[in-house]
């Protein structure tokens, strides 16, 4: 299912999460800008901080279904924010589901500033909660990166 261009920045940030839920990894990198960047300010050392282009992204995010089994962004806990540009929303949610490789639970809990821009992320600054990999052991902190 596509999101047409018009869509609002919510409409495509909550397709993306259909994405992702769904495992479509090539639909979700299909929704960025050729130049669009992702950011993750709060990134463990050794982890990457910033990914410009959709190409890094496409790379970064191609084995994300082999390492981790996403079941839900439960709705009670997706909040989408409007902000003064509209074209930046802010989203605080919680996604769920298992760590393939360990096969221990999984239940992260984000802050995303995106960018929209003709219909396509332009900017996502990812403020996932580092916390939860440094209170994994070695094998689920690496099916997290």
């Amino acid at each position: 299912m596509s999101v047409p261009v018009s869509a609002s920045p919510a409409d495509l940030y909550r397709h993306g999460l259909r994405l992702l839920l769904d495992k479509d990894i090539p639909g979700w990198v299909g929704l960025w800008a050729e130049g669009g960047v992702m950011e993750f300010p709060f990134a463990p050392l050794g982890w990457p901080r910033r990914l410009e282009g959709r190409e890094a992204v496409a790379a970064y995010m191609r084995p994300y279904p082999e390492r981790i089994d996403l079941h839900d962004f439960p709705e009670a806990d997706l909040r989408i924010h409007e902000t003064a540009d509209p074209r930046t929303i802010v989203a605080e949610m919680r996604g769920v589901g298992r760590l393939v490789g360990p096969g221990r639970p999984f239940d992260m809990t984000y802050i995303a500033v995106v960018t929209v821009e003709d219909g396509k992320f332009t900017s996502y600054r990812d403020y996932w909660n580092p916390l939860a990999v440094l209170e994994t052991d070695a094998d689920g902190a690496e099916a997290l990166r």
